[in-house]
Order: C-alpha cells, then sequence, then structure tokens
C-alpha cells in the first residue's frame, strides 16, 4: 500500500484550490488595470446597469419585505421569554441594515446575475464571439468584465439601501399589524437606535459583493468549457464561488467594522 496516498489525495484538491485563488486574484487585478485606461464602453455599462440593478430590484425587496417581516415575528418571541418586546424595532433595523440586507440582497444577485453573466459570457466563448472580439481589435477584459464589474459595484449598494428600507418597512407592517406596536413609538424606537454607521457599512458591503458577483461571473464565463455541459458547469461553478465569496467577505468586513 502506498503511504502517501492519503497525502496526495489531500494535496491535490489544496493545489488546485490554490491555483484557483491566484487565477482569479490575477483576473481580478487584470480587470481593475483596465479602470481609468481608454476606450471605454459606455453602452456596456449602461445595458449591464440596467441589468445588475433595475431587474433585479424586484426580487431583492420581495426578500428584503418578508425577511423583515419574519425578523419581527422571531424577536418578538425571543424578546418575549424576557419581557424585552420593545427591541424588536431596532433589532430589526440593525439587524436589516448591518447584516441580512447586504448578505440576502447579495445572495439574491448572485444568483441572478452571477448565473447570467457567466451563461453569456460562456455561450459567447462556445460560439467563438470572443475570439472575433479579439481579432476585431477589442479587448475582451474592457468590452465584457470591466463594464459589468464597474454596474455590479455600483449598483448592488443601492440594491442593498432600497432593500434595507423595505425590511425595515416589512418589519413595521407587522410590529403595527400582528404584534399591536404603536407606529409612531415604532418609528421613533427605529430613528432613536439605527446609526448612519449601521446603514454606511452595510452598504460597503454591497460594494464588495457587487463586486464578488460579476467578478465570478466573468471569470467562469471566461473559463467555460465547449460545448452546453461546459457552459451548465460554469454557471453553477460562478454562482457557487460567489455566494461563498459574499458569506467569506461578510465575516471579514464585519470583523473590521464592528470588532472594536
Amino acid at each position: 500500500m502506498n503511504v502517501t496516498a492519503p497525502l496526495a489525495a489531500i494535496g491535490r484538491p489544496t493545489l488546485a484550490l490554490m491555483a484557483l485563488v491566484g487565477r482569479v486574484v490575477i483576473y481580478a487585478s487584470q480587470t481593475l488595470s483596465h479602470l481609468f485606461r481608454p476606450p471605454f464602453y459606455g453602452r456596456e455599462f449602461l445595458q449591464a446597469l440596467v441589468h445588475i440593478g433595475w431587474l433585479s430590484l424586484p426580487v431583492v425587496g420581495m426578500t428584503a419585505l418578508f425577511t423583515g417581516g419574519a425578523l419581527a415575528l422571531q424577536i418578538y418571541a425571543g424578546g418575549a421569554r424576557f419581557n424585552a418586546e420593545a427591541v424588536v424595532p431596532s433589532i430589526v433595523a440593525i439587524g436589516m441594515t448591518r447584516e441580512l440586507g447586504p448578505v440576502l440582497g447579495g445572495l439574491m444577485v448572485a444568483a441572478r446575475v452571477a448565473s447570467s453573466i457567466a451563461a453569456e459570457i460562456g455561450t459567447m466563448k462556445v460560439t467563438e464571439q470572443i475570439d472575433a472580439l479579439v481579432t476585431l481589435s477589442t479587448n475582451p477584459m474592457k468590452y465584457l468584465t470591466l463594464p459589468r464589474v464597474l454596474a455590479a459595484t455600483l449598483a448592488v449598494p443601492v440594491l442593498v439601501g432600497v432593500g434595507d428600507a423595505i425590511g425595515i418597512m416589512g418589519g413595521y407592517l407587522v410590529g403595527i399589524t400582528r404584534l399591536d406596536f404603536n407606529a409612531a413609538a415604532y418609528l421613533k424606537n427605529t430613528a432613536d437606535f439605527l446609526e448612519t454607521w449601521d446603514v454606511v457599512s452595510g452598504l460597503i458591503k454591497g460594494a464588495a459583493f457587487g463586486f464578488i458577483v460579476a467578478l465570478m461571473g466573468c471569470f467562469y464565463g471566461m473559463n467555460s468549457g465547449r460545448g452546453a455541459q461546459g457552459v451548465g458547469k460554469a454557471t453553477k461553478s460562478a454562482v457557487v464561488a460567489a455566494s461563498i465569496l459574499i458569506l467569506a467577505a461578510n465575516y471579514a468586513l464585519t470583523e473590521v467594522f464592528f470588532s472594536a
């Protein structure tokens, strides 16, 4: 029996993972290096902004609305054990702006946008449209990747801000209709305990999550295998990678913002 076989079984995926991380970092640095160098494709940027931002608003809004309502019910049920039901408005607002708004918004955008970008670019690669861009002296990184990454980085914080407001409204509606809170008192508690940094930290997270979502979609689309199976695998990998990186980045940013 080969005693090194277990070590090899561990080492191969570890090295493959490290190689993948290195390729992603290089891809991200190449994308950012094109940010201030012409030409700029404004039409592609605007189309990506509409696709990522405006068309993602319904799913992000509905997610935030029901999350805020469920959060209010859960906090009320838990607070009732300690006679602390009055904390519902403040905890709903803080929880939505700091954590649930950015994370759930980012994950919903990842499910919708990362898969779409990976499938679109992967199909372009399979049908040799990317090779045609190179033949026409058009840099695929500038034409395909940069507009989408920039649009997502700018659009997702706006989605997060709107989602925060809708989520707080969801908690408010549940609070006054199901939990017998006074409407004026609920809004006053929300305003009194919510700080500017709570909102700003969530928007910063949203920008980071938007960058991750678009980068993963473009990266896996550009590296898609041939045929329908390759495009499907790239789409799945983009969503999984974006979701995991969003959760990891959320922890890292939370540690930076609130550990003190």
